[in-house]
């Protein structure tokens, strides 16, 4: 049995314990939306496209 870890040691493993899932789950995030984002771009062109040409009617 080794000797019990010391409190530097414990305060490194549990930082490391704790980075590991939030680093990978806040890439996991960024990508669904950046997936999203890419997905839905047509989407938001014809809207904006569909928007400017009804506001030069409604003015015109």
């Amino acid at each position: 049995m080794g000797a019990e870890p010391t409190w530097p040691e414990l305060l490194l493993d549990f930082f490391v314990m704790a980075a590991v899932p939030t680093v990978v789950g806040g890439a996991a995030v960024l990508t669904l939306v950046g997936l999203t984002m890419w997905m839905t771009a047509p989407l938001r062109r014809r809207r904006r496209q569909r928007k400017r040409t009804g506001a030069r009617t409604a003015a015109g």
